[in-house]
Parts: C-alpha cells; structure tokens; sequence
C-alpha cells in the first residue's frame, strides 16, 4: 500500500541544512525530501525495540578457522563480523539485542560482555544442544517483547538502512519480511520466487538454476512467527520459511546495497576485499 504525501514549504538554519545534506548518499537517501522524511519517521514512527541475532552454529565450512574461535567472531577489517550488525541495528535504534549462542559461546560473551562498549544491553540465549536457528529463536522468545523484531544471522555483513524495511513491513500483512538480494550464483544459498512482494516459494538451498534473490539472513517478525515454530525440535528458519510462503506469510524486501554472508573462504575473502572499513 502506497502512503499518501502531502507537499509543504519549510524554512531551515543554514547549520541544519548542511548536516541535512551530510546523510543524503544518493541510494539509501536520495534527496533532502527523503532525508527529512527518514529524520522523522525514525523519530515518530513505528521501531523495532529489539533484535536477536544468531551465532549458534558451528561454522563447519569456515574450518579450520572456527575450530579456534565462532564464526560470528571472525574479523573482517579489524574486528569481528557480529560487531558490524550491532552497530548496525543500534543505528536504527535498537538497544535491546540478544545474542543466541550455542558452539563456544563462552567466547562471544566474552568478546561482547553486556554491551556497554557499543552503547546498547546484550543479553544471552544459550543453546546446549544444536536447535537450528528457528529452534534457536524459539528458545529465546521469553526473552523478545518487541512487535515487530529484528533477527539477523551473525555471519552477515550488509550496508543497509533498516527503517526502509519497518515502513515496508508495516503496511504489509506478512507475519515476517525477508530481506533480500541478488546472487550472481544462487547455488547453496536460500532462494525465493517473488510474486509482487510476496514470496510465494522459499527454496532452502537453492542450485544454479533457481531464482537468483536470496535470503540476506536480515528479517523482521510479528510476534505471530513463533505460532510457526514447533517446541523442542531442530529445525532452521529456511524451513519453517517454506511452508510460510506456502500460506502467504512472508514478504520480500529487495535490498541493494553492499552485502556479504562469511560463511564460506570464498565469501570471506571477498568481504575482506571489498567490505567497507571504519
């Protein structure tokens, strides 16, 4: 549904005017319209209050680097990859993140205590047997008060604006929305068929010949997702994500900007390559 805009005239100091136009980029602010727009509804508007991000895993394919240390604390340009989604997510003004830990998750507590370094409240949601990353968010939703939330995998890097997503979402009837982008070789990665935006089928992983829009690992939730999560069984997002899409539930945000998921050597050479640094 397309919101309604009226036009209007307003007059700014000079100061304001400048640091206005320090934000605009071009892509993810366009112009002052958008800017000032952006400004307020992340002031009035609706939020995600919080956010749980996943580093449970293992990290089998990034061996024999996560045999030492989590995949979620892998550096990319000088610190770890989960520090990135952090700040990301405290940018768009979330400041209640839990962390599911599973596999040495003595060490992301460590690496990320309570987090007052980076200006939000860490929390911690341990896993003691392997749930998969939906199991994983079920365990933790005593913990989630927010509607809608945040859950992003702690092995992705993306340069994006996240309130562009909340004002997609919230004009939807999707239970979730899966941000989305698009994968020279889909292969392995979890791929979707768009009608509209809606996704009308999710394929867990995808081969070379299936869509090339793939699951960004970003979502944001109702808190009607967990009514499709079974208690006490492993099973992944990508799964519960299939039949989601079988009934309707599932909106597709197409995100453009710079994206990398270190779940592979090669897609962690690249992200070194071409990630951007502070």
């Amino acid at each position: 549904m397309k919101q309604e805009r009226d036009r209007l005239t307003i007059t700014l100091r000079k100061d304001l005017l400048a640091q206005l136009d320090g934000i605009i980029d071009g892509v993810q602010i366009r112009n002052r319209s958008h800017a000032i727009e952006y400004l307020l509804t992340k002031s009035l508007g609706p939020q995600a209050r919080q956010a749980i991000i996943l580093a449970g895993g293992k990290g089998a394919d990034m061996r024999p680097l996560t045999y030492e240390v989590p995949k979620a604390l892998i550096p990319v340009k000088g610190k770890p990859v989960i520090e990135y989604s952090i700040e990301t997510l405290r940018d768009a003004g979330v400041k209640d993140i839990i962390i599911a830990i599973g596999h040495m998750g003595n060490k992301i507590k460590e690496a990320l205590g309570a987090g007052q370094k980076y200006g939000v409240r860490i929390s911690y949601s341990e896993e003691h047997e392997p749930a998969g990353s939906a199991g994983a968010l079920k365990l933790a939703q005593a913990l989630i008060h927010s509607e809608p939330f945040w859950v992003v995998n702690g092995d992705t890097l993306a340069d994006i604006n996240l309130q562009d997503i909340i004002e997609f979402h919230q004009n939807k009837p999707y239970i979730g929305t899966v941000v989305l982008t698009v994968a020279k070789q889909p292969k392995g990665y979890g791929s979707v068929q768009l009608r509209g935006d809606k996704i009308i089928k999710f394929i867990k992983r995808a081969s070379d010949k299936e869509s090339h829009l793939v699951d960004a690992g970003i979502y944001l939730f109702d808190q009607r997702i967990f009514d499709h999560i079974p208690k006490n069984k492993s099973i992944d997002l990508e799964e519960a994500f299939a039949s989601m899409a079988q009934q309707g539930n599932l909106g597709g945000y197409l995100f453009e900007g710079k994206w990398f998921e270190v779940s592979t050597p090669e897609n962690y050479e690249k992200a070194i390559k071409h990630w951007r640094g502070d």
